[in-house]
């Protein structure tokens, strides 16, 4: 079974997570939306309202995993079978970031991490925005699947 892990804080999921997901569901069997925490970071959404969003914006789709782990990704995709990461890139600044975790990852386990360019109009999306405009009382609907507009 060719599996991908999708990492990251989804605090809170958004469209351009999203996007990365759906186009990336074809070339996989399973894909994890494995949901790294952090002790030390403070989040805007508890850790069971974000599996609660990846579980119900997925709901209806049987080859998303939603699961939650601490420690090194590679570690993780390792303990799931998984040969690959999914990321996605909406600037320069991302690609020179994501391309050093990728190739550290590789040189550690051999996990191939694959890269998506945000379609276009959703580079601008974030979750840093998005919790931004939550916190200032803005409309952040549009940035946002159904599971986290509700909030």
């Amino acid at each position: 079974m060719k599996t991908a892990v999708f990492p990251g804080s989804f605090d809170p999921i958004t469209l351009g997570h999203v996007d990365i997901i759906n186009r990336g569901l074809p070339l996989f069997d399973q894909v994890i939306l494995a949901i790294g925490t952090n002790s030390d970071k403070k989040y805007m959404f508890s850790l069971e309202e974000r599996v609660r969003f990846l579980e119900e914006t997925y709901k209806d789709e049987p080859k998303i995993k939603v699961m939650t782990y601490k420690g090194m990704t590679v570690d993780f995709c390792r303990k799931q079978n998984a040969g690959f990461i999914l990321r996605g890139l909406r600037n320069a600044i991302d690609l020179e970031f994501e391309k050093s975790i990728g190739q550290t990852n590789f040189k550690m386990s051999g996990v191939e991490t694959l890269f998506f360019i945000t379609s276009s109009g959703k580079s601008h999306i974030s979750s840093t925005v998005v919790r931004d405009v939550i916190r200032n009382g803005g409309d952040y609907h549009f940035m946002v699947p159904d599971a986290v507009s509700k909030e």
